[in-house]
């Protein structure tokens, strides 16, 4: 009687273990079967682009000249011409040299009356320098092409200098705003704006005037 009831129990405990194996064999085939699907979904076929991407000089002093046009109230809107030399302190902050030479016109009397001459044309000869502090800000990129990409930012500077016209200096302040593009990691193309005030007393009372300054200029970094 024993030995039968060990016969079923050794029975009853094999067929329990090839249950547990076929069921643990079934679970593996199941989480194999749900990882290549997965990896199916989760793994698409993307072809990667190589994107090369210029650094810019890291050299702080800039150097540049620039052509425009200097509004010169009571004088007419004349040529104008300079150059700029600039260090830069940090990636937002810089200072800025320039100087400009311009040749002003007959005022609106000297037309008018036929021969006055206010000004001989020695005088009507105008130059201006000044040193301003910049602060560069929205640094951004202008995209040409998919292959094409420029960096870029505006900035805006204020400063003082002088201002030499009609054989007299005048003290100036002078403030402006512009957009520097960068051609290249070592040059930029630079639009800008400028105001420049002093005053004189050409007219026979003191008078406070500002010349509206139009430009655009090339600037090399070293």
């Amino acid at each position: 009687m024993e030995s039968r009831i060990q016969r079923l129990f050794l029975i009853a405990l094999l067929l329990g273990t090839t249950c547990v194996g076929q069921l643990t064999y079934a679970q593996d085939d199941s989480s194999e079967s749900e990882d290549d699907e997965l990896e199916q979904i989760i793994t698409p076929d993307i072809k990667r682009r190589t994107i090369k991407e210029d650094d810019l000089d890291s050299e702080n002093f800039e150097m540049g000249a620039f052509f425009g046009l200097l509004s010169i109230e009571d004088f007419g809107t004349n040529e104008v011409q300079g150059i700029t030399f600039a260090y830069h302190i940090t990636e937002d902050f810089f200072v800025e040299a320039a100087y400009g030479i311009s040749k002003t016109e007959k005022t609106s009397y000297e037309l008018l009356s036929g021969g006055v001459e206010l000004l001989t044309d020695d005088e009507r000869d105008l130059n201006y320098y000044n040193l301003s502090l910049g602060y560069n800000f929205l640094h951004g990129q202008v995209f040409i092409s998919d292959k094409w990409t420029f960096n870029n930012h505006f900035y805006i500077l204020a400063g003082a200098g002088n201002t030499d016209f009609a054989a007299k200096d005048y003290f100036t302040t002078n403030i402006g705003a512009g957009l520097r593009f960068y051609t290249t990691d070592w040059m930029a193309l630079d639009i800008s704006m400028r105001g420049h005030s002093f005053k004189h007393e050409l007219f026979g009372e003191s008078k406070t005037v500002t010349n509206l300054e139009s430009r655009i200029g090339l600037s090399l970094f070293f």
